[in-house]
């Protein structure tokens, strides 16, 4: 369990341990909103992955900054999912699966890569559609990626509907807002479906073999809000191949993480270079 507060991480991991007798957890600090952070994160991990589920997330929040000078929203919902995918990438099991979680607001999303950090210009829920937005991109760019380099990872979006979590309350406290916070809290009574229901398309996409990867899986039901999860299309922006090459570099040289992933032909031609030059 990778938690900003290890604090409220392990009093999660204890009242699991209370309803899951058998439950096996190991609580880790990991701050998404910090490159050090993700960093010291990928060095302490010891062991093989099964599934990565990229989960952290703030949503229209006033504008700030991470710690490495990101707009907050891009800089947690995107960069530092990326970064951390790509540091734990070879620790991935070779039929692992790396999840990562977006929002139907990413439909409202467009990548603005003259301002990818609202230092021109920032409202707060386009900031959010574009980092929802990224997450996709970045989801099926690492989908095409790894099938180039005959990787059995799948990487896979998913959308969780209109979840109730105390997501919804904490634009409104950090704004100031009591007002926008009751109504926040009157519209996820009457419209949201519960936390666990919201998990369910994440849990789908982690253990299903019908979770095809590159696939993007999402509650069914009224507008996509709530229901059973069911494979879904996101929106023509986010499956624009040009856009998501453009991001990974950009991505790239905002962390300084780099993937090296390479296409099976570019692997072998390198090897046999390499036993060329030795032989």
């Amino acid at each position: 369990m990778a938690c900003r507060s290890v604090e409220r991480g392990e009093k999660a991991a204890d009242e699991i341990r209370s309803e899951v007798g058998n439950a096996q957890l190991t609580v880790e600090e990991l701050d998404l909103a910090s490159l050090a952070s993700v960093r010291d994160f990928a060095e302490r991990f010891d062991g093989e992955i099964d599934v990565l589920v990229n989960n952290a997330g703030v949503m229209a929040i006033p504008r700030s900054e991470t710690e490495d000078g990101f707009e907050k929203q891009f800089g947690v919902n995107h960069l530092g999912h990326f970064a951390l995918t790509g540091l734990l990438l070879d620790r991935i099991a070779d039929d692992g699966r790396v999840v990562t979680v977006s929002s139907g607001m990413h439909a409202r999303g467009e990548m603005d890569f003259d301002d990818l950090h609202g230092e021109k210009s920032y409202k707060k829920w386009d900031a959010y559609g574009q980092s929802k937005l990224a997450n996709l991109l970045f989801a099926y760019e690492l989908d095409r990626l790894l099938k180039e380099a005959n990787s059995s990872v799948k990487s896979i979006g998913v959308h969780p509907g209109y979840a109730d979590t105390n997501l919804q309350k904490r634009g409104p406290e950090l704004a100031g807002s009591k007002l926008r916070k009751a109504m926040m809290v009157a519209a996820n009574k009457v419209f949201a479906q519960s936390a666990e229901a919201g998990a369910l398309p994440t849990l789908y996409a982690a253990t299903s073999s019908d979770a095809e990867s590159g696939g993007y899986y999402g509650s069914g039901g009224l507008m996509n809000m709530r229901g059973t999860p069911e494979k879904q299309n996101s929106s023509k922006a986010s499956h624009d191949e040009d856009d998501a090459r453009r991001l990974w570099e950009v991505s790239e040289e905002l962390t300084g993480v780099k993937y090296g992933l390479t296409k099976q032909e570019e692997t072998e031609r390198q090897e046999k270079d390499a036993e060329t030059s030795t032989g």
